[in-house]
């Protein structure tokens, strides 16, 4: 585990990502116990400095989120990502007393983690307000189909001063001109030249034409979408030239099918793109 995390951190370092969001969504993490979420972020927060390493805690069982919690402050991160638990329906005041004792236990600044067709649960914008007025709340992430939330956030944001980041990977553009500080998406693990790109030029007025390569980005969601997610970006971690690691469920042999064909769909782009192969990282300026 530790080399191919290593030899894939290095390499987002040098493509100059901003941060890591350790056992996020891409990464599984309703799919490790306890003692190997820990060991992960160990392994991450080393492999992946200098950068800052946000730790996703979240979990249906508060008292495993709060051992993460604080196992991130003895890590010395900067930050948690909290969602809301899943599984059974929760009320909107059950879910800010949930986040609320999260970030108790944490003891540091919370970014909120909305992605209702994971957890089952929306995080609205009443019990995000009342959560900025009470605990250390630093920035939310938005993901999944409801792209025009975003709107209301970055307005909730400015008024209680927190930062939105959005997962609408393909959708770079649009979400800067909205105002979103940035993005932590899963594409990043294989395409972060693009997307840093887009970055640039939306958010720090840098010089450039994004139309190519928020083209190239909409064909890769295209690729990706034969395929459920987070399998999907596995496939596009290996067709990069990385380890993309066993499956952490049982995978048919049908999806097998499609992740390898998909493996093979996205080298092909890649090459044609003339991306740098793995192992080839740019040079440092």
């Amino acid at each position: 585990m530790k080399r191919a995390l290593g030899a894939h951190l290095a390499w987002l370092r040098a493509q100059d990502v901003a941060g890591v969001l350790g056992l996020g969504s891409t990464g599984e993490f309703i799919r490790f116990s306890l003692d190997e979420r820990k060991a992960i972020l160990e392994v991450v927060a080393e492999l992946a400095a200098p950068l800052p390493v946000i730790a996703n805690i979240s979990d249906i069982n508060p008292r495993i989120a709060c051992e993460l919690g604080r196992f991130a402050r003895r890590l010395k991160l900067p930050g948690v990502g909290i969602m809301p638990p899943s599984f059974f329906p929760v009320s909107a005041a059950d879910q800010l007393a949930f986040f609320e004792h999260v970030a108790e236990a944490a003891a540091l600044p919370v970014m909120l983690y909305n992605f209702p067709e994971l957890t089952g649960n929306r995080i609205n914008l009443e019990t995000i307000a009342a959560f900025a007025d009470r605990a250390p709340m630093a920035a939310i992430k938005q993901s999944g189909a409801e792209f025009a939330y975003h709107r209301d956030l970055i307005a909730l944001g400015r008024e209680k001063n927190f930062a939105v980041f959005s997962g609408a990977d393909t959708r770079l553009e649009e979400v800067f001109k909205l105002g979103a500080a940035g993005c932590i998406g899963g594409l990043v693990n294989f395409v972060p030249e693009m997307m840093v790109e887009i970055y640039r030029v939306c958010r720090e007025g840098s010089a450039g034409d994004i139309a190519l390569s928020g083209e190239r980005m909409r064909a890769v969601g295209a690729s990706i979408s034969k395929l459920t997610f987070p399998l999907n970006v596995a496939a596009g971690v290996e067709a990069r030239g990385f380890e993309a690691g066993a499956p952490k469920t049982i995978v048919s042999k049908e999806s097998a099918r499609l992740y390898r064909a998909m493996v093979v769909e996205l080298r092909a782009l890649f090459r044609s793109w003339k991306l740098r192969p793995t192992g080839e990282p740019k040079r440092v300026r």
